[in-house]
């Protein structure tokens, strides 16, 4: 899964000698697997509408450009840019991500022209208004969950893994997830978030795949629904590319204001 989209560059041997070791063998073996399909990419750049629509069907639109590069020995790097409508105009949300313990997360805010750093303690919470949480933005490691399998199930004609991650982070805001990964690729199809309380708050579909340079795949669609709140959020990605040349001078924290 990552940012989104969700997925690390690691072997089996070294996941052993962390917190996954809590993982069952089935479990961590078909996370381990949906991990390594991704490995790879390199570095991404996307475009996408974000659409928020409150418990009434009102509708807020945002267009978005995206851009990740992978990670090597932490996690992926990831850069956010608001490009319209204007009262968001230039905001930008930089993500690096850690394999073990919070993201270092930084938020530049145009109207104060300052960078506001993500306190770990405020990750759970909501991003740029949406029903995705801040958490939620960056790839998410192997290394932060540990792993249980469920069962088998169909899911939208497909046969799929259902998985249960466990964040390893006690500031997360999940107790749990549920993840529905298909049998043939390894794909994300399904995330179930759970509150601290056990209750099921949010559910992610992942939306028409496509496939890029014969073996990345992403989705096209992300929709978020809250069910506690009776909002949700659609994330609708275009114009992927692939190994355009990024580096993580791309994504240093004292550019963050230069971005354009």
């Amino acid at each position: 899964m990552k940012f989104i989209q969700i997925l690390c560059a690691l072997t089996f041997p070294i996941i052993l000698a962390t917190d996954l070791n809590a993982s069952d063998g089935r479990g961590l073996e078909i996370a381990a697997e949906a991990d390594n399909r991704d490995i790879g990419f390199g570095d991404t750049i996307s475009t996408m509408t974000m659409t928020l629509y409150d418990q009434y069907g009102n509708t807020t639109s945002r267009k978005i450009r995206n851009k990740t590069l992978e990670g090597t020995d932490q996690g992926d790097l990831s850069l956010v840019i608001f490009d319209t409508p204007a009262d968001v105009k230039g905001t930008a949300f930089l993500s690096h991500t850690k394999k073990a313990g919070s993201d270092d997360q930084w938020l530049y805010l145009p109207a104060l022209k300052r960078v506001k750093r993500i306190a770990s303690s405020n990750q759970a919470g909501p991003f740029m208004g949406s029903e995705f949480a801040y958490e939620d933005i960056s790839s998410q490691e192997l290394e932060k969950y540990t792993y249980k399998y469920l069962r088998n199930e169909a899911y939208n004609g497909l046969d799929c893994f259902v998985v249960e991650y466990d964040p390893v982070d006690r500031k997360s805001g999940y107790s749990k997830q549920i993840v529905w990964i298909d049998t043939k690729e390894y794909r994300s199809h399904k995330i179930e978030f759970y509150d601290r309380k056990e209750s099921l708050l949010k559910t992610l579909e992942y939306k028409g795949y496509s496939q890029y340079n014969d073996k990345f795949w992403r989705a096209d669609v992300f929709e978020m629904e809250n069910h506690q709140t009776g909002k949700r959020t659609v994330l609708e990605f275009d114009d992927w590319k692939f190994q355009t040349g990024l580096t993580a001078k791309d994504f240093n924290k004292k550019s963050l204001k230069k971005v354009r």
